[in-house]
């Protein structure tokens, strides 16, 4: 993987929410490697910039790139090739309560093309190790915990080997012990593959013992924080 890839590039964006302009000419380049947080209160915008980053929100105006993907020209038939070079990880987890942890990863899987049975099991088994998950592959979503529903939907972020990953919130709903665990997954796939990461939190915590660069939503823009004011919380929140 070449170190400065250039995965994510935005200039002079605007970014929508619903019919509104959330956030007016962001520039935002995320190069491979890099972990890069979106941080700011409730309505500021961050979940949208996610949004427009996975092609669920149009772009208004300026240009972005994903993946190689230009979005300004992205066809609805090529949204699912877009996001096949992503992995997406949400707060609420989403996955699929009626088959087990083995059948969320294979739907996965199946749905992205892999036809080769043993070679899916593998790699299956690959990921659900990479998170400290190996022995949970026939349980049922419902027998989890909060932390092990989010350690499998990383598991599912990871199978397709992307160099980015889009994380929205993934500790929000959990406790303070268990938030610091998967932050503790998410920062040994950014070290030890090189796995770019954009994430969205409120918690000021996770950036201040997990560093990476910080990029502030306020009054309809979107900047890469100082120092100064990485440690001004209430310029943040």
């Amino acid at each position: 993987m070449s170190e400065n890839k250039t995965l994510i590039a935005f200039e002079g964006a605007d970014i929508m929410n619903g019919e509104s302009t959330i956030i007016f000419n962001l520039n935002l380049e995320v190069h491979s490697g890099e972990f890069v947080y979106i941080v700011g209160k409730v309505g500021t915008g961050k979940t949208s910039i996610i949004r427009t980053i996975i092609a669920e929100n149009n772009l208004s105006a300026g240009k972005g790139m994903v993946c190689g993907y230009d979005l300004n020209s992205l066809k609805s038939s090529d949204i699912p090739y877009l996001r096949r070079k992503m992995g997406v990880v949400f707060q609420d987890f989403q996955l699929l309560m009626d088959r087990n942890v083995e059948q969320n990863l294979l739907f996965v899987l199946n749905a992205t093309g892999w036809k080769d049975k043993k070679a899916a099991a593998e790699r299956i088994s690959e990921v659900l190790e990479a998170v400290g998950m190996g022995t949970k592959a026939h349980k049922m979503p419902h027998q989890l915990s909060g932390g092990e529903q989010q350690r499998i939907a990383i598991a599912r972020a990871l199978l397709n080997d992307p160099e980015l990953i889009v994380a929205d919130e993934p500790t929000g709903n959990l406790d303070t012990e268990t938030a610091d665990g998967i932050m503790k997954v998410l920062d040994k796939i950014n070290k030890e593959k090189g796995t770019a990461i954009i994430m969205v939190t409120h918690n000021k915590q996770i950036f201040e013992d997990y560093p990476g660069r910080v990029m502030v939503c306020k009054d309809e823009t979107c900047l890469e924080a100082t120092p100064e004011t990485v440690l001004d919380t209430e310029t943040i929140f």
